[in-house]
């Protein structure tokens, strides 16, 4: 009997055009990639990616900007992404107001708005619980607010038939190669590992690597204070200082996918770098 994969097996996704709305994790800040649109590759283009090797004529957007807080989104990306007709939307957004000290009972009750109106479309919408931020300095202290906002994330996602992909549940992003080296975003590896926990979150069968490096080797006492030193001195001050002077990492950026276009896999074809008609 001839062997099959369980690929092989699997049913091809419903999903033909997807669209991404949200802020600097959906952009896929921290897995920089000169090859793709923007110059950052990402979960959600890593998502997008394996539709692709699946789905004929499977096309992707992504409107999201760095640093924007949850009524930017609502205002600039919400009305954009209904008029792309998606049949699957990802909407992350409320971490940034999070981290400045947002309500998350009020971040909530907009998100449940967004939510109203997406789910419009008919798409199926996936949601997520942010990341536990238990071992990042300084951030940790907003840990108890992180966690209220992804319970109420939870319960919209109840109200609207919404999927969780839940972030803060991956163990695996407490180890440090998994994040960027602004300790605020997600490295390549982090990016990789919630790709395939949004793709497990829609039930969609992949072959993404589970074998992941082994965890590094623990920094003596010195050399990690050192290291912290070094993070605040070219992270979290200008962190507090675009903060302080009321000015965003995001602006004068645009989304780098507007309009859905081809991501190119084993069901496209290559990228012969041609315009498609």
């Amino acid at each position: 009997m001839e062997c099959v994969s369980e690929n092989e097996n699997a049913a091809t996704p419903p999903w033909r055009r997807m669209v991404s709305i949200g802020d600097s994790f959906t952009e896929g800040i921290g897995d920089p990639d000169e090859n793709v649109p923007g110059g950052f590759r990402g979960w959600a283009d890593r998502v997008a990616e394996h539709f692709a090797e699946q789905v004929p004529d499977f096309a992707y957007a992504n409107l999201a900007i760095r640093g924007r807080l949850i009524q930017q989104i609502d205002d600039e990306q919400i009305e954009p992404a209904l008029a792309l007709n998606p049949d699957l939307i990802t909407l992350c957004a409320g971490g940034n107001d999070v981290l400045r000290g947002g309500d998350p009972d009020k971040l909530a009750g907009q998100l449940d708005r967004m939510v109203s109106r997406l789910e419009t479309t008919g798409a199926t919408i996936v949601l997520f619980a942010g990341p536990d931020i238990g071992d990042t300095p300084v951030m940790k202290l907003l840990r108890g607010r992180v966690a209220i906002f992804n319970e109420n994330v939870r319960t919209v996602a109840r109200r609207h038939g919404a999927v969780v992909a839940d972030v803060w549940s991956l163990r695996e992003l407490h180890r440090p190669d998994m994040w960027a080296e602004d300790r605020l975003h997600f490295s390549a590896l982090g990016h990789h590992t919630i790709a395939r926990l949004v793709l497990e979150s829609l039930n969609v069968s992949n072959d993404l690597d589970r074998d992941l490096p082994a965890p590094p080797v623990t920094k003596p006492w010195r050399q990690a204070r050192a290291d912290d030193l070094h993070w605040a001195r070219e992270h979290l001050v200008p962190w507090f200082g675009r903060r302080i002077k009321h000015v965003s990492s995001g602006d004068g950026v645009t989304a780098k996918r507007p309009l859905p276009s081809p991501v190119f896999g084993a069901a496209n074809g290559p990228h012969d770098g041609q315009p498609q008609d």
